[in-house]
């Protein structure tokens, strides 16, 4: 199960798999009710269709009548955007996902997260454009994977427009730890090893985690 901490909302990336039912899941519990369920004990999740593909409105609005109203949904950035087209000329596909009706999550919409994929590398003028054209009041937060990630230029970019920095604990991507918005936002996804290390409750981040600037 991967984790996430938003701004003291601990919680999981997505709720709808098979290997928890009977588990995490008490056995025999309606698929239709998992999200009720994950809902009354943790206190945020990620949407990780919204990476895969478009969603209807209505289902927007169906999940957040299912959960309290505590409650913070993360939306997960178009695969679309961020792995097939890197950001590049993303006018037309960014509207279209902003319109597919996220804001029927009303007050329970969080960060929507933007994930690029372990083969980008900074670019400052891409990811600036990209930026700016993201709509507004919403939050954002980003999640980068390459090496060349490390630089302050980076983090002063983000800081620029607001944009959070994700703290994401892996041994496969660079672990930075830089304040870029009024949120922390924190992806655990296995210090020992990718999607599969378990975290006890003295679990402590590797040392190579460090700052950028």
């Amino acid at each position: 199960m991967m984790s996430l901490f938003f701004q003291r909302a601990p919680g999981i990336s997505g709720w709808t798999y098979k290997p928890w039912r009977g588990a995490f899941y008490p056995r025999g519990l309606p698929q239709k009710k998992e999200l009720a369920h994950a809902s009354s004990i943790f206190r945020s999740v990620e949407i990780n269709g919204t990476f895969y593909g478009l969603q209807r409105p209505e289902v927007f609005a169906r999940w957040a009548e299912e959960t309290p109203d505590d409650f913070v949904f993360v939306v997960k950035g178009s695969r679309f955007i961020t792995y097939m087209r890197r950001v590049k000329e993303p006018e037309a596909p960014l509207a279209k996902f902003m319109a597919e009706g996220v804001e029927r999550l009303g007050r329970k919409l969080g960060p929507i997260l933007w994930q690029l994929p372990p083969t980008f590398r900074f670019d400052a003028e891409r990811l600036e454009a990209f930026f700016l054209l993201l709509p507004r009041p919403l939050r954002y937060a980003l999640e980068i994977r390459h090496e060349s990630f490390r630089d302050p230029a980076f983090i002063a970019l983000l800081r620029k427009p607001d944009v959070a920095l994700v703290c994401a604990d892996t041994v496969d991507w660079p672990l930075l730890m830089d304040l870029t918005s009024d949120f922390v936002y924190v992806r655990v996804h296995g210090s020992m090893e990718l999607y599969r290390s378990a975290y006890g409750p003295t679990a402590r981040s590797p040392a190579r985690a460090r700052p950028s600037a």
